[in-house]
């Protein structure tokens, strides 16, 4: 091998790193555009989930999962009992996960339905 072919060999191996970086390039693009359209948004609502359950209170207007409207009576660490209504004078309830509710509502909802 002569001394003249080393830099020519050299130089063909850098190209070969070079564009098989820029081979992995839309491939990493690809992920860096799925996690700011669709992971970090997913956790931003994971995250008001978590804190509207946490709120959670006695008296709050919601909707579950199931589309079941009520007034929440009862909260307890991971159940939730809602008023759904009323038979005669003894409330109606159920007991639901608090995964379950989706939407608290603003007060006076259920009652303008």
């Amino acid at each position: 091998m002569s001394a003249q072919a080393i830099p020519s060999i050299v130089l063909a191996q850098a190209a070969d790193t070079a564009s098989s970086l820029m081979s992995m390039a839309p491939i990493v693009l690809m992920f860096v555009v799925l996690y700011f359209l669709m992971i970090r948004p997913q956790m931003k609502r994971q995250k008001e989930h978590k804190a509207l359950l946490a709120a959670l209170a006695k008296g709050d207007e919601v909707i579950c999962a199931g589309g079941v409207l009520g007034t929440v009576s009862k909260v307890s660490d991971s159940y939730v009992t809602v008023q759904i209504s009323e038979h005669g004078t003894a409330p109606i309830e159920i007991v639901l996960q608090k995964a379950s509710v989706a939407t608290v509502l603003p007060k006076g909802t259920i009652k303008a339905l």
